[in-house]
This record gives C-alpha cells, sequence and structure tokens, in this order.
C-alpha cells in the first residue's frame, strides 16, 4: 500500500468514527419543522429572514459601478472579502473595492469606491497600505474595463496591487506585483522580530500564465519541469519605508516529501467507495498566519497543512492531513491559544447548492482538529443545521473568532446558508449559538448571493454579501452566551483585523471579564450557584467602592478562588477568574 493510502485509510476510519454520532444529530438538526431557517420567502430586496441571538443593526447595497444596473441579478460583480483599520471597512469586489466609515456601526457611510476589475478583489491592509489580489486574465495593469484580448500581454496584470491610503479620498497604486498564477488570496505576515517589512503569501488558484508573459512561469507538471510553477506559493516582501519596491523574494514548494518529490500530497481523486474526490494538493487557496505562536495554517485543496513561519521569507511545512469527507480545503482558523484548527471544505467552489437535507453533513462543512506538539487530530464536523434550498448556493466559508474570554467561539459566513456562530470550545462538540439567514435570491433558479466572509471586529459582526452589499449585526444574550460575556468580548480593541493575520486576543483586567468566566462556571454546573453568588455579590460590591476598600475585597477574593481552583472540576477555569480578580486588585 502506498505511503498516502495509508494515510488516508487511517484518516477514514477516524474521521468516521468521529462522524458516525454527529451524523445523527445533523439528521436531527435539518429536520424542516426544527429550524425557521428552512422555507424562507425568496426575493432579492426582500426576502424571508430568520435569526437568533443576533440582531440585524445595518444593510448597506452595493453602490453603483459593483453591480449591473440593467440586471442587478447577473454578471460577476461579487462582493467579496473585507479587511479592517481603525474605524474603516475595506470591501472587496470582483470590480473594485470600496472604504466604508464605520464609527457608528448601525449607519455605515460609504467614504470612497475604486474602479479596477480583476476578480477576485479579497483586500488586507497594513498601516497606509492598502493589499488586493487579482487572478483574472482579464485584468489589466491600467484597471482598465476593456478586458486583455491577447494571449501575451505587457497589459495584463495577475498579482497583488499595493495602495498608499495615507489619505482616504485619494488612494494612490504604489506597486503591483505580477505573480505566475495571480493572486486568488493572500496573506499578510508580519515577523515580530521585524519592524521594516511586511510579507504577503500569495495563493494562486488560477491558470498558469505563460513564460513569455511573466519570465520563469511554466504550468508543466514537475517530471516535465521542476521549476513549474505549480506546487508552490509565492513570498513577497514589502519593505515598509519603500513599499514601491515591494518584489517575489522566495517561492517554497510547500507540498513537496522528504525525498524531494515537488508533488508529495495529495494527488487528486477518490479516497474510495462513499469518499468526496477531492483536488490534488498543488496550491493553497488560503493560508491563515498566527506569527506570535510561529505558525501557519494552509488550505491546501487536497490537504491541511501546518506552518512553521519563524522565518517567514522560508516558511517550513511540519505537519498535513487529509480527509475523505473534503472536496476542496478552502480556509483555516486557530482557536486563540492555538490548541485547535478549524478548516473549511468549499466543496462546489462556492457556486452550488451544498446544504440540502440530502447532502451529507460531513461533506462542504467544517473540519475541527486539536493541534499538540506539532500534531494534528481529527475532532468532529461541524455542518450548517439548517436545510438550504436548489436555489442557494451554500457551503462553508470564511468566518473568525468571537473574542469571549474562557470559550472557542466562531462566526462564519455560508454564502446564502447565512450566518452561522458554533462553540468549539469543545473540539468535540461544536454547537451552534446563533444565526441569519435570508431567502434565495430566485424561486426557480440559483443566483448567486450570500455571506463570502462574516467577521467579528471591535464589539460587532460584520458581513460581506456577495449580491445584497454590506451587513452589520450585534450578538444579543441568549441562554448560550450571557451578556457579561459579549460586554467582555466588546472590550477586546484592535487597530487593524485582518482574518488571514491572526491576532493574539488578550484582555483587559474588567470586571466584565471576571464576570464571563463566573457566568460559565454556572452555565457548565448549575450546581456552582450556592458557589458563585456570594462572589457576584463581592464583584459588584468591589467595583462600587472606594479603591483602597475594593482593593482589599478583591484580594481577599482572588485568594480564596486560587484555594477553590484546587478542588474544582473547572480548575482552569477558576485560576482564570482568580487572575482576573487579581489583576483588578492591583489596577489603580
Amino acid at each position: 500500500m502506498p505511503p498516502m493510502t495509508r494515510i488516508a485509510t487511517k484518516t477514514l476510519f477516524a474521521l468516521a468514527c468521529a462522524a458516525q454520532a454527529l451524523g445523527a444529530q445533523q439528521t436531527i438538526a435539518t429536520t424542516p419543522a426544527a429550524d425557521p431557517r428552512v422555507g424562507l420567502r425568496p426575493g432579492a430586496t426582500n426576502p424571508g429572514t430568520a435569526i437568533r441571538n443576533l440582531e440585524l443593526i445595518a444593510n448597506r447595497p452595493k453602490p453603483p459601478g459593483f453591480f449591473n444596473a440593467e440586471n442587478p441579478l447577473e454578471g460577476g460583480f461579487s462582493n467579496s472579502d473585507l479587511a479592517f483599520r481603525g474605524n474603516l471597512l475595506f470591501q472587496g469586489n470582483y470590480t473594485g473595492w470600496m472604504i466604508w466609515d464605520i464609527s457608528t456601526p448601525a449607519n455605515p457611510v460609504l467614504r470612497r469606491t475604486v474602479l479596477c476589475p480583476g476578480n477576485q478583489g479579497d483586500p488586507s491592509v497594513y498601516g497606509n497600505l492598502l493589499f488586493i489580489s487579482i487572478q483574472a486574465t482579464s485584468a489589466r495593469l491600467d484597471c482598465g474595463m476593456q478586458g486583455v484580448p491577447d494571449t501575451v500581454s505587457t497589459e495584463r496584470f495577475r498579482g497583488v496591487r499595493i495602495y498608499d491610503i495615507s489619505d482616504i479620498e485619494n488612494p494612490k497604486a504604489v506597486a503591483a506585483v505580477q505573480t505566475c498564477r495571480g493572486s486568488h488570496t493572500h496573506t499578510l505576515v508580519k515577523d515580530p522580530d521585524d519592524n521594516d517589512n511586511v510579507y504577503v503569501y500569495v495563493s494562486g488558484t488560477s491558470s498558469v500564465r505563460p513564460g513569455a508573459e511573466l519570465a520563469g512561469c511554466s504550468g508543466l507538471p514537475p517530471d516535465q519541469d521542476p521549476n513549474t510553477a505549480l506546487f508552490r506559493i509565492e513570498v513577497i516582501q514589502v519593505p515598509l519605508a519603500a513599499p514601491q519596491t515591494a518584489r517575489v523574494v522566495s517561492t517554497p514548494r510547500l507540498f513537496a516529501d522528504s525525498t524531494g518529490n515537488i508533488a508529495g500530497l495529495w494527488r487528486g481523486g477518490s479516497h474510495g467507495e462513499g469518499t468526496q474526490t477531492t483536488s490534488a494538493t498543488n496550491r493553497c487557496h488560503d493560508i491563515t498566519a498566527y506569527p506570535e505562536i510561529g505558525l501557519a495554517a494552509g488550505a491546501c485543496s487536497g490537504n491541511g497543512i501546518l506552518l512553521d513561519i519563524r522565518d517567514p521569507i522560508n516558511p517550513k511545512r511540519i505537519a498535513e492531513v487529509s480527509d475523505p469527507n473534503f472536496a476542496y480545503w478552502h480556509s483555516a482558523t486557530f482557536n486563540n491559544d492555538g490548541t485547535k484548527l478549524l478548516f473549511t471544505d468549499e466543496w462546489g467552489g462556492g457556486s452550488r447548492p451544498r446544504c440540502r437535507a440530502t447532502d451529507r453533513p460531513q461533506w462542504g462543512a467544517d473540519a475541527i482538529y486539536t493541534l499538540q506538539d506539532g500534531k494534528l487530530t481529527p475532532a468532529s464536523f461541524f455542518k450548517l443545521p439548517a436545510a438550504q434550498t436548489d436555489q442557494e448556493n451554500c457551503v462553508a466559508h470564511n468566518g473568525s473568532l468571537i473574542p469571549v474570554p474562557g470559550r472557542d467561539i466562531f462566526v462564519q459566513g455560508w454564502y446564502q446558508g447565512g450566518i452561522s456562530v458554533i462553540d468549539f470550545t469543545d473540539a468535540a462538540h461544536p454547537v451552534e449559538i446563533a444565526f441569519f439567514d435570508r431567502g434565495p435570491m430566485d424561486s426557480t433558479r440559483l443566483v448567486s448571493a450570500g455571506q463570502w466572509s462574516t467577521y467579528w471586529y471591535n464589539g460587532r459582526i460584520y458581513g460581506s454579501e456577495i449580491a445584497r452589499g454590506l451587513d452589520v449585526l450585534e450578538l444579543k444574550p441568549s441562554e448560550h452566551l450571557s451578556q457579561n460575556e459579549i460586554d467582555a468580548a466588546k472590550l477586546v480593541r484592535l487597530e487593524q483585523f485582518n482574518a488571514q493575520l491572526q491576532p493574539r486576543i488578550t484582555w483587559p483586567a474588567a470586571f466584565p471579564v471576571a464576570r464571563a468566566y463566573l457566568d460559565q462556571l454556572v452555565r457548565n454546573d448549575r450546581l456552582r450557584r450556592p458557589w458563585a453568588d456570594p462572589i457576584y455579590g463581592t464583584l459588584q460590591q468591589a467595583e462600587r467602592a472606594p479603591a483602597a476598600q475594593r482593593a482589599a475585597l478583591l484580594s481577599r477574593l482572588a485568594e480564596q478562588l486560587r484555594q477553590d481552583a484546587a478542588g474544582s472540576s473547572d480548575a482552569v477555569r477558576v485560576r482564570a477568574l482568580a487572575d482576573v480578580v487579581r489583576q483588578l486588585a492591583m489596577s489603580r
């Protein structure tokens, strides 16, 4: 048996065991009578909606130039990904990008639009630099709308555009770095020890351009050309003081095996009867970097991979996984302490209905892995538990963590499956805790729409809706999530956020954080209520007390909690509560 077959067989057995119990749970969850998302009224502008434990506080339609005015239901004018800086939101689109002022989240204001077609327009932001992914063969260096008819042309642009956004009203193009397969997505990587540069990992998934157009490009298989542009990523170095000199500085072959075989991972095809036909691993779709822990996770068509990025120019693969339930490894998210990884499977490429009652719950889903000592171990799947129609493109797509202390909570877009919020603190048993969904665009045919990406940023959830614009939502307290937990999450403030450059989340010493841990302890075990009530009382008393009295009250409470942790069934959480209380006692 070849090595790859042994790996796939072993993985299939392990995941089948994990999926067996989950499958029954999913069957119950997709019962039509059990979920208000089933059977929603269709409509482009006035669809039926279903919402639970969220509130939609704003929607803004796409501005002129970003939709087909003659037929809004047609055309390749899809909204794509999001990036954030300060009070600004950058929204990509297949025909350009937009800047929204979100100083008042319930009232986003359009500040600027830039028409520059290129597909798919994913943005990232770092300081005063904006990065945009371009992959279409019709994209032009001059951003013209007329396309590029020639097979080989000096007018074509495929790669990463870099803009100076110091003046939001007048963004300036400062660089356009060409790459062999264009840039379907990209990832900013910051070396914590390097303040002079930022790096861009380019994930190209499209065809390889001819070498006559860009030197060094070859789409031949590795046995015919060992320098093929397949089976690699490109790394762009961007000097922050001179971004106009940005250039490709390395082309790591992340998929080679220990013998030097370039095509060393999944070769494409079926894993066996009853499994998915999985794409060959010759590219990455998305790479999520977590520089504070020195790791990145790549969703690379046929495999999920783990990378050591301590030397950002030369990332090294240190682990990989294969999954017979995955058709196309699409994106990845670490939990905050780096002990779990959530991968998504974009079965059907995002343009197909893959959340129907007849679709397997392990296909087109999230796969959750535990991560320890560089080893990934499968734990569970999560699939949207509401059956969608044949008229709705739906599959797992982009999301981010919601920074609730002590828990791993993930908000995610599912295209026309809407928005889902899940708790995967228990990696083996992820649970949906909130959702928002609209009915299909049309009652008789599939028209592409839905949530491309859905991210938490500075207290709100922002969704990029492919056809219907920009959504802003609020979390609401429920049996799954307390107001204290929501308030603690809102204390986390970021100066900028790109979902593929994952920051370490830290919480200030604050009373909502302490109460959030206490709420979790009570929720997890109701028998703790008599123990918890005096602690709630002491926290309330201390919050209102003068500084000296507050310090004394909290110091005594912290010591009591440290002692209580020793005999607790949830000692980790009790110690976390004690640490917050101790920090509050020392704060002024």
